[in-house]
């Protein structure tokens, strides 16, 4: 997974990480909440095609999962993503989420379609989001209720 994350942070333009991640941190993150609902997808080879998570939101209150997704970059459009979501949204209904936040950059254009394309409805804006490496973006807030 790490190794997947870091092409996309290394292409850029998608996610607002900056930094490269190891996979110790990814087994830190997988395991800083009781409550985090961990998906991946892989072909019949073993490579990993994706991964999502769902982890409590930090400021919304515990109601609402803070939504990742990462698809391996040429590998998208191939329904991984409608996979991963389906399981996803399953999990987190049972685990107690009320409804489901997604931070996009403004500027990625897939991420946006993808989380559209779910079902999640735009319901704000975080402007002048200021990334590691000191670039600026603006994100898109979208949210998708599991009632």
């Amino acid at each position: 997974m790490a190794a997947l994350l870091n092409e996309i942070i290394r292409a850029g333009g998608t996610t607002a990480m900056t930094d490269p991640v190891t996979r110790a941190e990814i087994s830190a993150w997988m395991t800083r909440s009781d409550r985090a609902i961990w998906h991946v997808a892989e072909d019949d080879a073993g490579e990993i095609l994706g991964f999502q998570y769902v982890e409590p939101h930090a400021e919304l209150g515990g109601e609402v999962g803070s939504i990742a997704t990462f698809a391996r970059r040429g590998r998208t459009g191939l329904g991984i993503g409608s996979a991963l979501f389906e399981a996803t949204a399953a999990a987190a209904r049972a685990t107690g989420y009320a409804w489901i936040n997604a931070e996009i950059r403004a500027d990625n254009g897939g991420g946006l379609a993808y989380y559209q394309s779910r079902g999640f409805e735009e319901y704000g804006r975080i402007t002048g989001k200021r990334l590691g490496d000191g670039r600026v973006v603006d994100k898109v807030l979208k949210r998708y209720d599991l009632d």
